[in-house]
């Protein structure tokens, strides 16, 4: 079972310095992939009922983040939890993505999903009825880009180059479409905050899915925050995980300072390490 942690992208503690520490952190330890994810247009506080978005701040934007910190590290995986395919034309979603690829060093895992916040939507002046048809639409360019030197979007042939390896593709959301959609485009399911019994159905379903076409299983990458607070606690916690099926635990968690990061990292992989393996 991977074993892999957030950082936040967002907020106050998304400075240039603050980031390299925290990125060059978990590149120092054995984990698997440092995961941020992506918050496009946030409205600002309107009413007692809106979540107090304007509290995040800054936001910065997935593919850029990750190719600032693929630069400041060596080994860890980069990871978008989620990236919303939504927000951004197919083609130059592609040639974000193969550059990425190529200066990492074949380290990117792409998580993808379809957005869900309505604001983004209107702000981008997109229905967000049509969001699983233009996600779609996305991932079928970017298997094309992957798979062939000469490409043809849209009537075009063209050249696609860089063309590396293609990352591991992981679809975000609930079943069944995300399902459908992992087992058509993708390498993987990452459902985000969903207990470990309820995951249970899905990734029985998602095998059933897989078997009907004739994939091998695909991986399972669960985000949810272990109660690293009570040791015993999180350590079956991060086992209920294995045990229903998952194959890459996240562990996502608020911090303060580079000194509870490294903290954080010390204990998923002196204790919950070794528990899930």
């Amino acid at each position: 079972m991977n074993l892999s942690i957030n950082m936040r992208n967002w907020g106050p503690h998304s400075t240039r310095k603050l980031l390299l520490e925290f990125a060059r952190a978990v590149d120092e330890s054995g984990l698997d992939t440092v995961w941020i994810n992506e918050r496009l247009a946030l409205p600002p506080d309107s009413s007692p009922e809106t979540p107090t978005y304007s509290k995040i701040g800054r936001t910065l934007d997935p593919l850029a983040t990750l190719a600032f910190l693929a630069a400041a590290t060596e080994r860890v995986g980069l990871g978008t939890a989620v990236l919303n395919l939504p927000f951004r034309p197919p083609l130059p979603t592609a040639k974000w993505v193969a550059t990425l690829q190529d200066l990492s060093g074949g380290r990117v895992r792409l998580g993808i999903g379809t957005g869900w916040m309505e604001e983004e939507f209107r702000a981008l002046g997109l229905d967000p009825k049509q969001r699983g048809t233009m996600t779609d639409e996305t991932l079928a360019v970017l298997q094309r880009c992957f798979q062939s030197d000469v490409v043809e979007v849209n009537g075009q042939p063209f050249i696609f180059q860089p063309r590396p390896s293609r990352p591991p593709i992981y679809v975000g959301g609930k079943p069944p479409h995300a399902l459908r959609r992992a087992v058509r485009f993708g390498d993987g399911w990452i459902p985000a905050g969903i207990e470990p019994e309820a995951l249970k159905p899905g990734i029985a379903q998602l095998g059933e899915m897989c078997r009907a076409a004739g994939r091998p299983a695909l991986e399972v990458i669960a985000m949810k925050t272990l109660p690293l607070a009570d040791l015993p606690k999180a350590v079956d916690y991060a086992r209920q995980f294995r045990d229903a099926g998952v194959t890459h635990l996240v562990h996502t968690q608020g911090y303060e300072n580079v000194a509870e990061y490294r903290r954080t990292i010390a204990l998923l992989e002196e204790h919950i390490r070794p528990a899930v393996n």
